[in-house]
């Protein structure tokens, strides 16, 4: 399997991190993925031109993330990290959708950040964005109990966004939250994590 592949996405993390705690090997393809100047080369797969874009070893093209790391769990036997049934599955589901709900609104506030003008840039924008990540860290904190020493796709989502939040946002206070900061000193240690992880420049 081999992957279109950014250092600094998180949900290129999610996958790697995903495929890593079920023992798989995927191949990163560098490309230059960006949300204006679009690589020509991801939308030949896939028309949105993002990453994570998964090509598997019998020629199918998967994305986003979400699709991806379902395929991984199937390919993997299928319950490992993502329950196959009852309410379990839909827990886990939600918690990853919070994570990667967390993660959309601190990408548009980086975009906002680097991308857009000096001038044109619309602080309520980036406030109301804010407001969507704090609130998100707060319902996971109310969470935080039921996550234990668990590895599914719930527990990988919310520790690449957090791990997200370190890279872009590092004065982003969300270790106030102490369920939190503890659930990501342990997961953050995990192989999967540190092999992952993101660079500290650029």
């Amino acid at each position: 399997m081999k992957v279109f592949f950014s250092p600094f996405s998180p949900f290129v993390r999610k996958v790697l991190v995903s495929a890593a705690e079920l023992g798989l090997d995927i191949e990163k393809l560098d490309c230059a993925a960006h949300p204006v100047a679009r690589d020509k080369n991801i939308i030949e797969s896939n028309p949105l031109g993002q990453v994570p874009t998964l090509f598997t070893d019998d020629g199918a093209e998967l994305y986003d993330s979400r699709v991806i790391c379902e395929y991984l769990d199937a390919l993997a036997g299928g319950n490992k990290l993502i329950p196959a049934s009852g309410e379990a599955r839909w827990q886990r589901l939600m918690e990853q959708s919070l994570a990667d709900g967390l993660l959309n609104a601190a990408l548009l506030m980086r975009y906002e950040q680097v991308i857009r003008p000096d001038g044109l840039r619309f602080e309520p924008w980036q406030r109301g964005q804010h407001e969507k990540v704090v609130d998100v860290l707060d319902r996971l904190e109310a969470w935080s109990p039921s996550f234990g020493d668990r590895v599914d796709i719930g527990t990988i989502s919310i520790a690449c966004a957090l791990g997200y939040l370190d890279l872009r946002f590092p004065e982003e206070p969300w270790r106030s939250r102490p369920g939190l900061a503890a659930f990501y000193e342990r997961f953050s240690e995990r192989d999967s994590m540190v092999r992952t992880e993101h660079p500290v420049t650029a």
